[in-house]
């Protein structure tokens, strides 16, 4: 097939470890004989918001690119915040055009629902397939306070048919919908990088002394991500138990001052270390190295984190999030009822101290492999692209 990929998330030369989850799905289409282009429209905010960090490295991307043989290409859409809607529908005709520009695809995938799902009525038109894949925020933020609820609806109509990483954003993309058309496409995991190590020989190379009980944090530092609930979380462990203890997080994003405040504030800043992005070799040694993983979302998919952790035979200690539960359900002491930190705390000291075998965890896993997510996606597309279309 070819596969025209409209995305508005994709790793590039400024930003390589945005997307990544989606980079492998395709990449992995490709190596399936798959012929794969993407297309990722960038905003281009007005001055004076140009000058902010955040455009600069955009601006910074290269227009065109490739990545592992996949041809990418960025066209510019203008770009101005509080304009929710308009900026969807000049990122759509954006990409609608540059699509249509190329050899027609035989399937155009809205990965990321929106904004991208905006271009599916244009695609309609152009009799042009299309497919709209649902990630997290990008179906449960949208659809929440965002206020596009009925936006995101209609572009599923116009698609006809669309998937998601977790059961439960397929419920909910149904439920906009008002059709049963959803088709879980779950994100693999990578089980030969993400494995159970000799903890003691990873702790000596990454410098961490073997005694301390080592708590990991993997994700943007973000608000959904609620990393401040994750601190207080580990401090109320910690004042409990008085454990001799260290709260590492792996990412970066605007809330990383406040979680450094928070820690020097509460006397802990000698225990808590913000090591920044981390490429998929390093973070797998940080997983090797933990006691536990800890995640406190507000929204999620189906966290590819608590899928590489259990792969990796670390236990997992989170909040009932989107599709979190459908990986996690069952384990002992793995789900918080509520968004407590007392409660995440005391979950945190029942695993360090009742660790179930890494055997057993990684076994949640093991049949979740990226060959066989890519099988689903592309019996979707195939199905895609053969059916009739609405006139």
């Amino acid at each position: 097939m070819r596969i025209a990929v409209l995305t508005s998330l994709y790793p590039s030369n400024t930003r390589p470890h945005e997307g990544i989850f989606a980079e492998r799905r395709w990449l992995g289409m490709r190596a399936r004989g798959h012929s794969i282009r993407v297309v990722h429209p960038l905003p281009r905010a007005p001055f004076p918001l140009s000058l902010m960090t955040r455009y600069g490295e955009i601006a910074a991307m290269a227009g065109t690119e490739d990545r592992g043989g996949i041809p990418i290409e960025r066209p510019r859409y203008l770009h101005f915040p509080r304009s929710a809607r308009a900026n969807a529908e000049r990122f759509a005709a954006r990409g609608v055009a540059a699509i249509l520009a190329a050899e027609r695809p035989d399937v155009v995938v809205c990965d990321y629902a929106w904004p991208a799902g905006a271009a599916a009525a244009a695609l309609r038109e152009a009799d042009v397939p299309c497919v709209i894949s649902g990630r997290g925020s990008d179906v449960l933020q949208v659809a929440g306070e965002a206020g596009l609820a009925a936006e995101l609806a209609r572009a599923l109509r116009a698609a006809g048919a669309w998937c998601a990483v977790s059961q439960d954003l397929v419920d909910r993309m149904d439920s906009l919908a008002g059709a049963k058309h959803g088709v879980l496409v779950p994100n693999g995991v990578d089980l030969e990088l993400f494995r159970p190590r000799e903890r003691a020989a990873v702790r000596a190379k990454l410098g961490i002394d073997p005694a301390l009980a080592l708590v990991l944090v993997v994700g943007h530092l973000i608000e959904r991500k609620d990393p401040l609930l994750a601190l207080a979380a580990f401090l109320a462990w910690t004042k409990s138990t008085a454990p001799f203890a260290k709260l590492v997080f792996v990412g970066r994003g605007p809330l990383e001052a406040a979680v450094r405040s928070a820690a020097a504030a509460a006397g802990m800043a000698h225990a808590v270390e913000c090591v920044g992005e981390q490429r998929p070799e390093e973070l797998a040694e940080w997983y090797a190295a933990a006691d536990a993983l800890l995640l406190t979302s507000s929204r999620e998919g189906r966290p590819n984190v608590v899928l590489e952790a259990l792969a990796s035979g670390l236990p997992v200690v989170a909040t009932r999030a989107g599709g979190t539960p459908e990986l996690l359900e069952g384990l002992p002491n793995a789900l918080a009822t509520s968004r407590d930190a007392d409660e995440l705390g005391r979950l945190l000291a029942l695993v360090l101290r009742e660790r179930p075998a890494a055997e057993r965890l990684r076994a949640r896993v093991e049949k979740l492999s990226w060959q066989a997510g890519l099988e689903t996606l592309e019996r979707l597309l195939e199905s895609a692209r053969g059916a009739p279309r609405a006139a």
